[in-house]
């Protein structure tokens, strides 16, 4: 706060970036700032539909700011839809003293040419789904979820996803579901049919059921594509690659590329996707117990998200190593499995850590209740454990 950069906070719609945005006009409140210093603006509401593009956000804010005395406080929610909204950020930054949050629900926010406008005097601030860390914040505020065991929070966690506005649904699976699925249909629409012209709804709708039913397995487009033409759908794998790109824009699915470890390069195929929350692909496809190991994948990859590192799937020779997490510190090698069964199933796990020849930490998660214990030091962690950290 009170820094001259532009706050860009970004995420899936319904992922708690507009209460961020009331949060901060609630602490502005606190600190003494007067109701004319501050703006907000949120403009999925109709009493803003006229504001279309930049010239007339600029007077608006303007108008407003002749009213105000001292630094103005400019809060600017779903931005995306107004055309060259780049251009009036940065002339608030130069006609006025300001300090300015805008929060948006696609990933091509800052990608065009019209970014350069701000370039250099923004700090991005990527809002997820709760983690669960932060789920268990939510719980235990609730009534009937305060007696559960943490095992028993957690599998909660599992089936639906870290959304906040599932902790107002009462514990109803019905109306959780309901509640995801309403979101899921919303953003699609708004975020990935609408914004993309997407005329083929129906192959939409297969190439995400397709993403859903191969959670923490690896393929490319030219497999998805080779699928469709199995079920008499024929398709170029650069029309799959612009509907996942559709997808990765509207903070759907997150796409992770394989990183060969000894050769030092990134991979171009057999990439895997994961989903921003869990609960959307169960809402669209039911909660599937078989799937726990690729469920377990995808929580660790937000986690890994969350705490800041760039993630990518590792190739050592012949095996895989779940995910290379890197950052500016250094790297952690991770390994996710549901249950270390047996000495074969262990063996398997810590086998392609024990081939990677550097000083990194290294770690196997996994759901078993054992002791934590380590092998040539690889370090083996409950996950629940490893998510409280």
């Amino acid at each position: 706060m009170n820094k001259p950069l532009i706050k860009v906070i970004t995420g899936m719609r319904r992922s708690g970036k507009s209460m961020l945005l009331k949060l901060i006009c609630g602490e502005l409140s606190q600190k003494g700032v007067s109701e004319c210093n501050i703006i907000y603006m949120n403009f999925e509401s109709m009493q803003h539909a006229d504001i279309t593009e930049y010239h007339i956000l600029y007077n608006i804010i303007k108008e407003k700011s002749d009213a105000a005395q001292g630094k103005l406080y400019i809060l600017l929610d779903e931005i995306q839809d107004i055309s060259g909204w780049e251009k009036a950020a940065n002339s608030f930054l130069v006609d006025f003293d300001c300090d300015i949050y805008i929060t948006g629900s696609n990933a091509k926010l800052l990608s065009s040419e019209l970014a350069t406008y701000i370039a250099g005097r923004y700090v991005e601030i990527k809002v997820y789904p709760l983690s669960f860390s932060e789920y268990l914040d939510f719980a235990n505020t609730n009534g009937n979820q305060i007696s559960l065991s943490r095992e028993q929070h957690f599998a909660n966690y599992l089936r639906f996803g870290g959304m906040p506005g599932i902790h107002m649904m009462n514990w109803d699976q019905d109306l959780i579901y309901q509640y995801l699925a309403d979101i899921y249909n919303s953003v699609l629409l708004k975020d990935v049919i609408s914004r993309n012209n997407v005329r083929d709804t129906a192959l939409l709708d297969k190439i995400i059921l397709y993403l859903m039913d191969n959670i923490g397995n690896t393929f490319s487009a030219k497999t998805i594509s080779n699928f469709l033409k199995n079920q008499g759908r024929k398709l170029s794998t650069e029309t799959v690659y612009n509907y996942l790109r559709a997808l990765e824009s509207a903070f759907i699915i997150h796409k992770v590329q394989r990183y060969d470890i000894k050769g030092k390069r990134i991979l171009e195929t057999q990439e895997k996707y994961f989903f921003s929350d869990l609960g959307l692909r169960h809402a669209e496809m039911g909660y599937r117990e078989n799937d726990i190991a690729g469920i377990l994948e995808n929580v660790v990859y937000l986690e890994l998200l969350r705490r800041g590192y760039t993630v990518n799937i590792g190739k050592q020779d012949t095996k895989e190593v779940d995910f290379i997490a890197t950052s500016r510190d250094g790297k952690l090698y991770v390994q996710v499995s549901y249950l270390l069964a047996d000495e074969s199933v262990t063996e398997r796990e810590f086998s392609p850590l024990k081939a990677i020849n550097d000083n990194y930490e290294k770690v196997v998660l996994s759901m078993d209740s054992l002791l934590d214990f380590n092998i040539d030091g690889i370090k083996r962690k409950n996950i629940i454990d490893f998510l409280l950290e």
